[in-house]
């Protein structure tokens, strides 16, 4: 081995004995997460509602009932998730804690109350973003991690990677028939070469959860450097027009206005200000429970004012990208074939610290050559003693 894959492989097994167990737990719980929708789906009735052929009821109204069911709540947003999905309605209770409650989007008809500290998959979210830890804490120690999973990855590869043209048809494949160490070895080797790629994608994809340095450095790469400050511009709504709020309520009439510029979109959430200068934001998104290939819309809380609206088809190539970082992260960009690589990916990287702790592990175990061949000479002497003794009987 050169000098140079001797440091490689120095930081590679070093990183790697750091960030393995933070890697594992974030890898394992992103595999779990990957088809949280469709198990919840098959697990819950109250995500679905029969086709309907008449409109949804009003924001408002989805309001009021939340109000009812937690009469000194705060509303932070209304969600209809689609034709055929309950509408969503979070709420805090005066306690801060957080409420989804679930509606026929049809009927108003209320249909559950769901605590997100309390649902399995949202528990698994926050063990993946914070290792349940406080969020800064959290998601500092899990950002570097990725960071160096991404390093590790890449050392790898390089230490993978065949030299002469005669290995690599050795380097691909996994020799099942050997040994459990060579096959753990092959395992960790093979497995995380070909898992390497989506495993960077998805890496990097996270790590702009964490870091905002890595969200920007995802815009500014999508729009080779260039920044479109109409994209990025901030609105207020006026306290001065509290006076001039109409009878119709606002969330309604932005409702009005989403629903006849973005017609095709299968779904809509409105964001409520939560600051008194605050403005009412709303996205509508092309496909259900699926966040790239939005319109987004702001207006005034106060008059319903459209202060701004940003169609996907307008968005830079860097905007885009960043409003399909969630749906590749879990694979969706790609519908179910995309989940189920991001599941494979991500299974295959919760593999990697354990498959590579056992090699780091049974190299220290391992005796030194000269040992080894002293035993060996000391077994063959021992046995020719043996065979001498026989022959003299």
């Amino acid at each position: 081995m050169t000098a140079f894959k001797k440091a490689v492989l120095f930081i590679h097994r070093w990183l790697g004995l750091v960030s393995g167990l933070v890697v594992f737990i974030v890898s394992i719980t992103g595999c779990i997460f990957c088809f949280q929708d469709e198990i919840q789906d098959a697990m819950y009735n109250y995500r679905h509602v029969p086709v309907n052929t008449s409109p949804y009821i009003k924001p408002s109204v989805l309001q009021l009932a939340a109000l009812k069911q937690i009469p000194k709540g705060k509303v932070g947003s209304v969600a209809y998730m689609g034709v055929t999905r309950s509408a969503q309605v979070r709420v805090t209770d005066e306690k801060k804690a957080l409420h989804f409650l679930y509606f026929n989007p049809y009927t108003g008809k209320f249909l559950h109350d769901e605590n997100p500290r309390t649902n399995f998959f949202i528990v698994v979210e926050y063990i993946h973003l914070y290792l349940l830890l406080p969020a800064p804490v959290g998601k500092m120690i899990v950002g570097v991690s990725v960071i160096i999973f991404v390093i590790l990855m890449i050392t790898g590869i390089v230490l993978w990677w065949p030299k002469r043209k005669t290995d690599r048809k050795r380097s691909f494949t996994i020799k099942w028939g050997s040994h459990w160490r060579r096959i753990n070895y092959d395992l960790h080797n093979v497995l995380g070469f070909y898992a390497a790629v989506i495993a960077i994608v998805l890496a990097i994809t996270g790590l702009s959860f964490a870091f905002d340095w890595v969200e920007k450095g995802i815009y500014k790469a999508g729009n080779l450097g260039k920044n479109y400050e109409s994209e990025k511009k901030e609105f207020f709504s006026d306290s001065l027009n509290k006076s001039l709020m109409p009878k119709v309520p606002v969330i309604d009439m932005a409702y009005t206005q989403v629903t006849k510029q973005s017609p095709n979109a299968q779904m809509y959430i409105f964001f409520e200000g939560l600051k008194a200068d605050g403005t009412l934001r709303t996205t509508a998104y092309e496909k259900s429970l699926r966040y790239a290939f939005n319109d987004f819309y702001t207006f005034d809380k106060y008059t319903g004012q459209l202060l701004s609206y940003l169609p996907n088809a307008q968005k830079s190539t860097g905007m885009k990208l960043s409003n399909m970082n969630y749906d590749i992260h879990v694979g969706q960009i790609a519908g179910l074939p995309g989940k189920i690589i991001a599941f494979i990916a991500s299974l295959i990287s919760a593999s990697l610290p354990v498959t590579g702790f056992m090699i780091w592990l049974g190299k220290r175990k391992k005796k030194p050559k000269g040992q080894k061949v002293r035993e060996i000479a000391h077994k063959k002497t021992q046995h020719h003693l043996a065979e001498a003794t026989v022959n003299k009987r």
